[in-house]
């Protein structure tokens, strides 16, 4: 809808104006047409939700705090799963007190909260190319202007950030980021954190898979090298259940008021039955047997993906074998439009999401993202072979002759 076809009286802000849907979001309307093998949508496997676990919870809870779980709840969120994040954290080497952490309606609200108290219109902010989707329609209404970092395998070059000069802060996903699956290495994370601190420029660290590993976990995290520079995103989505809408911010004390600020502003408090039944199903360890199961589980989906690209992509096609998360980053041939190749996959039987929607600007139109975790290996398998048919149907006549 644009300002013409609204009801009469009604404006867009200029901040509407600049909202624009998902496209992960339209592609699994795609998706759920019969037959489709997705391999789209950032989903965790639902094998993975802890059910019984939930159910159990869910009678105590019920029983023991009925009346304090229904009721409204603090802002900052449950005090015993702020001191339990706080404890999660510090055993990473990552120093925090709980008078920092924000209990999130997921992590996508932390990306809100930080957008709505650190931007400014025309505020430059850097960020890693590719980057999160749902970030930059996070920060986008508040119209910054986006400061496109150079990458390369091991993420964003340090370097780059002399061009970010006044940059309210760097963006970045260091563990198994999405899209592009890459993980930041330990030395590359400190060159980043001292580039950062030399130029004054603040870091928002987004870490939802780095619990995602499959063979060695990631290096420390940004924050607990700068803590008093970095705000550290987590989330309960990938762990637990991402229906419950449960994340964390961890901020430098002094900025904690303002976020508070913008949360209260924004939906009072996260549920609190939710918080009160993630504590309960965490508080005694039961992450502790119950992630190991999903990383062998995603594993094996991963293993069967790299053996399926292996297997069917044609030459000129490039991808690296993610260490953890959910995602390949492929790249085709410098020709390959991954925009028009959609459609001609589905028509085939296979969906993924263009990779172009993952740049702030001068997108690569010749990527394309795959999730892995929500498909069995045989189906991943099956789905690769449709996907690369696809793409040998859109490649120059010339080059065909060639694969």
């Amino acid at each position: 809808m644009n300002a013409n076809e609204l009801p009469m009286n009604f404006h867009l802000a200029r901040r509407a104006q600049r909202m624009s849907p998902s496209i992960i979001r339209e592609i699994l309307k795609v998706t759920e047409r019969p037959g489709i093998i997705s391999l789209a949508g950032g989903l965790p496997s639902p094998e993975t939700f802890p059910i019984e676990a939930m159910r159990a919870a869910t009678d105590r809870v019920l029983r023991d705090a009925p009346r304090e779980a229904l009721q409204y709840a603090a802002s900052e969120g449950f005090g015993p799963l702020r001191d339990w994040v706080a404890d999660h954290l510090q055993a990473q080497g990552l120093k925090a007190e709980a008078s920092q952490i924000l209990i999130t309606t997921g992590s996508q609200q932390g990306l809100d909260l930080v957008g709505k108290v650190l931007i400014d219109a025309g505020s430059p902010v850097a960020i890693e190319a590719p980057t999160y989707l749902g970030a930059l329609q996070a920060f986008m209404p508040y119209e910054p202007e986006f400061v496109t970092l150079p990458c390369d395998d091991d993420g964003p070059l340090p370097d780059g950030l002399n061009v970010t000069t006044g940059a309210r802060f760097l963006y970045v996903l260091p563990n198994f980021q999405n899209p592009s699956g890459r993980c930041v290495p330990a030395a590359r994370r400190v060159e980043l954190v001292q580039a950062a601190r030399t130029l004054g420029v603040p870091i928002v660290e987004d870490n939802p898979y780095g619990d995602l590993w499959f063979d060695a976990p990631p290096p420390p995290s940004l924050a607990a090298s700068w803590p008093e520079g970095t705000v550290y995103l987590g989330s309960f989505s990938k762990v637990l259940a991402p229906g419950l809408r449960l994340g964390y911010l961890v901020a430098p004390a002094e900025l904690v008021p303002k976020l508070l600020q913008a949360k209260q502003a924004a939906d009072l408090h996260t549920p609190g039955f939710n918080q009160r039944l993630v504590h309960e199903v965490i508080r005694d360890g039961f992450l502790r047997d119950h992630v190991p199961a999903i990383r062998t589980r995603y594993r094996a989906h991963r293993d069967a993906m790299q053996a399926a690209l292996v297997r069917h992509l044609p030459p000129g096609c490039r991808w690296n074998a993610p260490a953890g998360g959910m995602f390949f980053w492929v790249e085709g041939t410098p020709l390959l439009d991954a925009i028009a190749l959609l459609p001609r996959a589905v028509e085939r039987g296979v969906a993924f999401v263009p990779g172009a929607a993952f740049y702030a600007d001068h997108p690569e139109l010749n990527t394309l993202r795959l999730s892995f975790v929500t498909v069995p290996p045989d189906d991943i398998d099956r789905g690769i072979a449709l996907l690369a048919q696809a793409i040998e149907e859109t490649m120059p006549v010339e080059l065909r002759t060639l694969v």
